[in-house]
């Protein structure tokens, strides 16, 4: 997933962690590089294994998943 809301990032990695699935954030510190202003989407990760069911988690909580 995609996005420049920090607060769909940590939602998504507590309802991905709640059924077992471990998803890495990408691009966290990247607002440095744009002064703060959000505009810059940051990326969580899963392990290719993990793909199916955490797409599954997301869509089913109306995240979407950029895919």
């Amino acid at each position: 997933m995609r996005t420049t809301d920090p607060t769909m990032i940590a939602f998504a990695t507590h309802l991905l962690a709640c059924e077992g699935i471990t998803a890495f954030p990408l691009d966290v510190h990247m607002s440095v590089l744009d002064g703060s202003l959000g505009i810059l989407p940051q990326r969580l990760m899963v392990a290719d294994r993990d793909h199916f069911l955490a797409s599954a988690v997301l869509r089913d909580n109306d995240i979407p998943t950029g895919r």
